[in-house]
This record gives structure tokens, C-alpha cells and sequence, in this order.
């Protein structure tokens, strides 16, 4: 087997070494064939010009220029479109004895006649061109009949400008391989009147160039034969056996079921080149191969202990950062939610949340610099002073302030962390917020796009101790979210080394942007691994969307609705009266049936009175109701004249009816019996909204 195997080498570099040389020959054979033709061409085309040039100063110009112009003549329209024969020439010889142009034409075409012959040419014809077209003169052999002869020409000739390339043509059977060249014919006063062409035979010349190939095709194909020869010999003593040698050493070594330095054998080569040096560094390979697996058992061993401790850091890492949701099920006013993925087996990355008293939360974004397990223990350092110091009371920037220093102490391996922290008032969504160096936090208002929050940061945390903490205070309505999130969402890359950018980033937190805080996370990681594909990431990705709803009942997303849209007139109280009290008996809010039929009276009177003037208008009617507690809100929405009936005045009702002032008792009485009414003005609408709670 191990023969064979040489075998297949010796061949494969006999047919490498075979295909080589043929390949040289033939280059060598084509090579020559082409310089050969280019050489032969430019000399037989030299030859044809100066040939034509010789001919063209052999003719007078002045008479070529009489006979041409004598032919632009009426009288010779009709010989110009006779068909060529005897009747022709004889026409034509008479009107060439009657412009006395005959001694001279016939003495210029023996000339032609008598070149043509001892020069060796095929043919010699004088011929004008003017306006695209080649108009024939005179040609040897053929006296008369060429006289007038017009051809429209394919391409433009430059021979009247001096112009004498030749260009060699194989024409139609019967003319054999021709070079055609042309000369210029002056005139006594140096003008360019006609030209004068030669066409020159050039089968003797490739005759020659075909011999002279297949001497060449012959000599490369006997070199190629000596030199395959030699180059073989050389070759299977100074590589092929010296491969078997080695191939041989290599199987025994493979096939060979325990390893020991003992078991490597000196071999027998001696080529003082790179095969010499491919032996001796397959010996210090086997060396260190059996080196290598004497310790790989001890690594091995090693790898699998590190590898479950590590995975156990990972899960005492996940458990520490707050993963049940919804974190606070009890409360109503907001909502989060949100999520790590370490981009090794433990990151540096962590969030928080915690409730500092009944109505306050603090939310931290945090990255710890470097990866692996020292920035994971430092993460829970940080994580745990952070939480600690917080839940103590202060300010973000005092919480920052603390951990720093504490972090600072003993920090030899001169780990940092980036921090966004907020602390919000959960009542009236009052927060403070502090950025030690980490990345812009995201904000959307309600009915609006996310959009980053650009401002100048502090420093990172544990980078100089003693810092002071810049924080600003910021405020959140009833429908507003914020996301944040760490350095490893806008740097995920793909496989062309592209960054994910805040750009994408804002493309997916708007693709829903009135979506929970659970669907945000998953519409960016949707996007950010639709964007990755698959490409391998070198930090980790963490995000937090906060989501606040307030503590107002008119504020909060209603968990059944219902809607009416009804022209605003006195006779439709009935069915508005109707649509309240059908929606109150189905929650069972008969208790406060009575308000808000009052109430509901009260608020559709005005509109139907009031809203439109003498025109008829609309009126849209929402109902929704809340459990936990249980409330009823009905808006009220109209398109007529803006008017808020709470900056009306609340009527005196200490005096009497007579000493009170006339109008806004209704709207007093509205405001007295529901525990909310709003109002605002939006997209050319009114809009009141009232709240009960039963």
C-alpha cells in the first residue's frame, strides 16, 4: 500500500512536470508564430506602400486631374452608367480621342500595365475619393470599362491626406491572401488629386511562415522530451523518495495506538533544502505532539472543573439580577421589564430595579469594563453598594458618589463601571437621574416617537476617587416610556464589521412604539439578531424599558371600552342616558347610577346648546371602566368652539339663588360628584374627561 502511495506521488509530479513543458513548448511555438506574422506582415505592408508610392509618383497628377474633371461633365453621364463591354470601351475610347485625353490615358495605363508585371503585382488602379464614395479612373488590364466606375465606401479613407497605411485583407476565392497599399497622386502645384493602389500576392510568405512552424512546433516537441527526461530523474531522487521516506515515518506514527519519544525513527535524508527541513521539523513536531498529549489529559481534567464553576458563576450572576416579571403586579401606575445576554459565560453588564418606599422606584443601567469573570465580580460589587446605598435614601448622584469611592479602594486591576440611575416619584412622575459615562438614555412621550436624550455625562464610576455626580431632574407623564440600555446594543456587528447604531435602534423601538415594555425588548432583539445574523459578539446586550401610566385613573388604559358617536342634539340624551347606564348594569356600577346621569346630562347639554351654534355637529362618547379600583371615565369629544369649563369660576353657593350669578352651577356640581374631570383641547377638539369610581 505504502508503494502505491509513492507511486501516485511520482506520477502526479510526472503529469504536474508533463503539463509544465507542454504547456512552455506551445507557448513557445505560438509566441514565435505570432512575432513571426507581426514581423513578416510589417515588412510585406512596408513594401506594399513604398511599392504604391512608386507607382503614384510614376503618374502625372495634372493630367489625372484633367481627365477627372473631364468626366464630371454632362457628356459622360451616359458612359458612366453603361454596363461594362466591348460597346462601353469603345464609347469611352471616343470621348476620351474627343477631350484629347486618349495618347495620354492609353499611355499611363501601359505604364500600370508595365509596373504591374515586373513588380510582381496583382493588380494597380487609380481611383478619387470624394464624399464617401471611390470613383475609378483607370485600371491596367482593363482600359475602358473602369472609367466612371462609383462605390459607395464603408469607412472613411485619408489617403488624400497623406495617409498610406496598408491593410492586408483575405479576399473572396480566386485572389488568394493580398496586402493592399495606396499612394497619393500631386498634381504640378504639390495638390493630392487621386491615389494610386498596388495589391500584392502574400501566399509565398505564408508558406514560408508555415514551414518555419512546424521547424519550430518540431524542436520545442524534442526538447520537451530530453528536458522531461532529466527533470524526473532529479525529481523523484530530490523529492519523491525522500516523501515516501517521510510519509512512511508519518503513517507508523498515526497508526500507532500509545505514543513514546522512543517509538520515533531516524531516517536517511540528506537534501540540504526545504525536504531536510520538513524532516527535522517533523520530528520536533512528534516531540512536542507527544509532549502536548502527556499534558493534555491534565488540561482536560482542569477544563472541565473551571467549565462547571463557570457556569455556576453564571447562574449566581443571573439570579442576582431581577428576572420574575411583572416585578410589582400590585401596582398600576407603571410598568417594566427587561433583560441581559453576556456575550461570554459571565458579563460585566447589570441592571436593577427596587422600590426605595411606597412611592418611589429606582432604575440602574450599568456596564462594568472587561469581560470574563473579573468583571462579573466586579458587577456584583457594584451592583450590591448601588442597591444598598439607594434603599439608605439620597440622591442618584449621592449614590454614585459613594459607590465610587467605595470601588476606588483596593481597585488594582483599575476596572470601571458606567452607570445610568434614576430614582422616580411614583405620584406625580417627578425623577431624578445621574449618567456616569454611560450611553443616552431613550424617551418617548405619549402619542409620540422614541428619541434619544442627549446631554453631557460624568465620569465613569471608580475611575477617580471623590467624584461629584451631575444629576438632572426630568419629568414623566401618564403615557411616557423610557429605554435604556448598554454599549453592546448599538455596537452588535454582522459579519461585514457594521455597527447596529442608535439609528436601527430607534427604527425598532418605533416599529411599535405604543407596545409594552415586554414587547419593546423583543422588537429589539428581534432586530438586532435579524441585523447580526448569526456573527459572533464581543459584548454583552442589556436593555430596560420603564413604562409609566400615573397615578391618575383618567391616565390609565381602560380594560374594556366602548364608544358612541352621536349628532349633538337635545332629542339623543335618551340614547347617550342609555349607552352610560347599559355599560354601568354590565360592571356592575349601578350604585352611582344617578351621578352619572347628572352628570353625563349636564356635560351633553352644553355641547348640544353651546358646541356648534346654530349648526348641527357631532359627538363622540368613550366609556371605559377599571378594575383595582373599580371606576367608570367617559370622554366627551366634540369639534365645535374651544371652551374649558373649568376655568370657569366655581359659583358662591353660600349666597342665595337670587344673589348668585347666572350660569356654572351644572359644571360646579359635575366637579363636586366625580373624584376626577379634565379637560384639553387637541387636534381642533374638546375634550372633557370625567372619572367616578364606585
Amino acid at each position: 500500500m505504502k508503494k502505491k502511495k509513492v507511486s501516485k506521488l511520482t506520477k502526479k509530479l510526472g503529469r504536474m512536470i508533463n503539463t509544465g513543458l507542454a504547456l512552455l513548448a506551445l507557448l513557445l511555438i505560438v509566441g514565435s508564430a505570432i512575432a513571426t506574422y507581426i514581423q513578416y506582415t510589417k515588412i510585406f505592408d512596408e513594401h506594399t506602400s513604398r511599392v504604391a508610392s512608386t507607382v503614384a509618383d510614376g503618374i502625372d497628377g495634372d493630367f489625372i486631374e484633367r481627365l477627372y474633371k473631364a468626366q464630371q461633365g454632362e457628356d459622360f453621364d451616359e458612359l458612366r452608367n453603361m454596363p461594362e463591354g466591348e460597346k462601353k470601351q469603345d464609347k469611352v475610347k471616343k470621348w476620351l480621342d474627343q477631350k484629347g485625353l486618349l495618347k495620354e490615358y492609353d499611355e499611363t495605363i501601359e505604364f500600370m500595365e508595365d509596373f504591374n508585371a515586373n513588380m510582381g503585382t496583382e493588380f494597380v488602379y487609380i481611383c478619387v475619393i470624394d464624399n464617401g464614395k471611390s470613383i475609378d479612373l483607370m485600371e491596367a488590364f482593363d482600359r475602358y470599362n473602369s472609367l466612371g466606375h462609383t462605390e459607395e465606401l464603408e469607412s472613411s479613407f485619408d489617403y488624400l491626406k497623406g495617409n498610406q497605411d496598408v491593410e492586408p485583407t483575405n479576399t473572396l476565392s480566386g485572389y488568394g491572401w493580398l496586402s493592399s497599399g495606396g499612394g497619393a497622386i500631386y498634381n504640378s502645384n504639390g495638390e493630392a488629386v487621386a491615389i494610386a493602389f498596388v495589391d500584392m500576392d502574400n501566399t509565398k510568405i505564408y508558406n514560408q511562415f508555415r514551414i518555419f512552424l512546424i521547424i519550430v512546433s518540431a524542436t520545442a516537441f524534442v526538447t520537451v522530451i530530453l528536458v522531461t527526461f532529466v527533470v524526473m530523474k532529479s525529481v523523484y531522487k530530490g523529492v519523491a523518495e525522500p516523501i515516501e521516506l517521510l510519509t512512511q515515518e508519518a503513517e507508523n506514527f498515526a497508526d500507532s495506538e500509545t505514543y513514546s519519544k522512543e517509538m520515533i525513527q531516524e531516517l536517511d535524508i540528506k537534501t540540504d533544502d526545504e525536504i531536510e527541513n520538513l524532516y527535522k521539523s517533523t520530528q520536533h513536531m512528534q516531540h512536542s505532539l507527544i509532549d502536548y498529549m502527556d499534558n493534555l489529559k491534565k488540561v482536560t481534567a482542569e477544563k472541565e472543573r473551571i467549565g462547571a464553576e463557570l457556569n455556576v458563576a453564571t447562574q449566581i450572576q443571573a439570579d442576582m439580577l431581577p428576572r420574575i416579571f411583572p416585578a410589582f403586579p400590585e401596582r398600576k401606575e407603571f410598568d417594566l421589564y427587561a433583560s441581559m445576554d453576556p456575550a461570554k459565560e459571565v458579563g460585566g453588564d447589570f441592571y436593577d430595579f427596587f422600590m426605595i418606599d411606597d412611592d418611589h422606584i429606582g432604575l440602574v443601567m450599568a456596564d462594568v469594563s472587561g469581560k470574563g469573570v473579573p468583571a462579573a465580580l466586579f458587577m456584583v460589587i457594584a451592583k450590591t453598594l448601588i442597591k444598598n446605598r439607594a434603599l439608605m435614601g439620597g440622591s442618584p448622584s449621592e449614590v454614585l458618589a459613594y459607590a465610587n469611592d467605595q470601588l476606588c479602594e483596593g481597585n488594582d486591576a483599575e476596572l470601571f463601571v458606567t452607570v445610568w440611575m434614576a430614582i422616580i416619584e411614583i405620584s406625580t412622575g417627578k425623577g431624578v437621574a445621574a449618567n456616569a459615562g454611560h450611553e443616552h438614555p431613550v424617551l418617548r412621550r405619549k402619542g409620540g416617537q422614541y428619541e434619544l436624550v442627549t446631554y453631557r455625562h460624568s465620569m465613569a464610576v471608580a475611575t477617580l476617587e471623590g467624584l461629584k455626580f451631575k444629576q438632572h431632574e426630568f419629568q414623566l407623564y401618564p403615557g411616557d416610556s423610557i429605554f435604556v440600555y448598554t454599549d453592546g446594543v448599538p455596537e452588535s456587528t454582522n459579519s461585514n464589521n457594521e455597527l447596529y447604531g442608535t439609528d436601527r435602534l430607534l427604527e425598532a423601538l418605533n416599529k411599535e412604539p405604543n407596545a409594552s415594555p415586554v414587547e419593546i425588548l423583543k422588537n429589539v432583539t428581534d432586530s438586532i439578531n435579524e441585523f447580526v445574523a448569526g456573527a459572533e459578539q464581543f459584548d454583552d446586550t442589556t436593555m430596560m424599558s420603564f413604562s409609566y401610566y400615573g397615578a391618575n385613573l383618567s391616565k390609565k388604559l381602560g380594560e374594556h371600552k366602548r364608544e358612541l358617536t352621536i349628532e349633538a342634539d337635545l332629542d339623543n340624551m335618551d340614547r347617550v342616558t342609555k349607552f352610560i347606564e347599559d355599560g354601568l348594569a354590565a360592571h356592575d356600577g349601578n350604585s352611582i347610577k344617578i351621578a352619572m346621569d347628572i352628570a353625563v346630562e349636564e356635560i351633553f347639554v352644553n355641547i348640544a346648546n353651546y358646541a356648534y351654534g346654530d349648526k348641527k355637529g357631532m359627538a363622540t362618547i368613550t366609556v371605559e371602566f377599571f378594575k383595582d379600583p373599580n371606576a367608570i371615565k367617559v370622554i366627551f369629544e366634540d369639534s365645535g368652539t374651544p371652551y374649558n369649563p373649568l376655568q370657569k369660576p366655581d359659583p358662591d353657593v353660600t349666597l342665595s339663588s337670587e344673589e348668585r350669578q347666572i350660569g356654572g352651577l351644572g359644571v360646579y356640581m359635575v366637579k363636586k360628584s366625580m373624584d376626577e374631570m379634565t379637560y384639553e383641547y387637541e387636534d381642533g377638539k374638546n375634550i372633557l374627561t370625567i372619572v367616578k369610581k364606585f
